[in-house]
């Protein structure tokens, strides 16, 4: 069903059991105003690259993000893979046309967009703030990580599979005796010579839980993945700048927790910012 142009639904927060379920309720209007009413006002690329002080190697983001109202939606891409033209095919252009646009970023981040407006991170929709505190980007990054890493419940000798390999994770990780392997499709090594897999769920038998980057929605990637973790009762946590209000709403469903970091990222900002945690077990701090 459909909700007639100028019509209002008061915005519910569902967790949903796959992502065309999730995507289906959001077309048909049922979460929130219909998306052919929702026109995206700014549209931008922020790319970024960073080699933190004392460490040898670094890396580069590109992310497509997508202001609806007070709202921004965001979906990394890997740099270069964005065509400009995609930007100018955003602005302007209602919600319900991009959730059908060809690129799957543009996808994602309207979707977010649209999530983000509907039900934005707060107490009332389920996720409790985390400050991260104003300092250098390796503080904050670190900062960031332990935020992600407490809502693993693992014992010591449990092996964590790493998708998307930001090593203050793996460093956070380390100092919490458990074992990991990382994972990115770019591959290479980690900052202490680890070999970097490319296969998630090749991977994924081997290890005890999932901690996945939200770019797993905009590679196509997260659905195997969510499933892995529901059929074999695994942890999934997420930490999520790229669909950081999409992730949330399977909560239940192959997702067992989420760090949600919306626009503006930690790596753009010296100053303290704020990441949201759903699920998990209560960590220290979250009372």
């Amino acid at each position: 069903m459909t909700v007639p142009a100028g019509t209002a639904r008061r915005a519910k927060f569902e967790t949903h059991e796959s992502y065309d379920e999730l995507l289906a309720h959001v077309r048909a209007g049922e979460l929130g105003p219909d998306p052919a009413t929702q026109r995206i006002a700014v549209a931008f690329t922020t790319r970024q690259a960073v080699r933190h002080d004392g460490r040898g190697t670094g890396y580069r983001n590109e992310v497509l993000s997508l202001r609806l109202a007070e709202a921004v939606g965001s979906c990394a891409v890997e740099p270069g893979a964005l065509p400009d033209r995609a930007v100018e095919e955003c602005v302007g252009t209602e919600v319900a046309r991009l959730l059908e646009h060809p690129l799957l970023p543009v996808r994602v981040a309207a979707l977010d967009a649209y999530l983000m407006h509907v039900t934005p991170h707060s107490p009332g929709n389920g996720a409790s703030p985390f400050p991260l505190p104003a300092d250098t980007s390796l503080a904050k990054s670190r900062a960031r990580a332990k935020a992600v890493v407490e809502l693993l419940d693992l014992p010591a000798d449990a092996t964590v599979l790493v998708v998307g390999v930001v090593n203050s994770l793996l460093e956070a990780l380390r100092s919490r005796g458990l074992g990991y392997v990382p994972c990115d499709l770019k591959g290479g090594l980690t900052e202490w010579g680890e070999a970097v897999v490319t296969d998630a769920l090749a991977a994924a038998d081997r290890c005890d839980a999932l901690l996945v980057s939200g770019m797993t929605l905009g590679n196509g990637t997260f659905e195997p993945l969510r499933r892995h973790a529901l059929r074999h009762g695994k942890q999934l946590v997420m930490f999520a700048q790229t669909g950081s209000a999409v992730l949330p709403r399977f909560l239940g469903h192959g997702v067992s927790a989420v760090c949600a970091e919306p626009y503006p990222f930690f790596w753009l900002d010296g100053g303290p910012g704020t990441v949201h945690r759903y699920g998990g077990p209560c960590p220290e701090g979250c009372r």
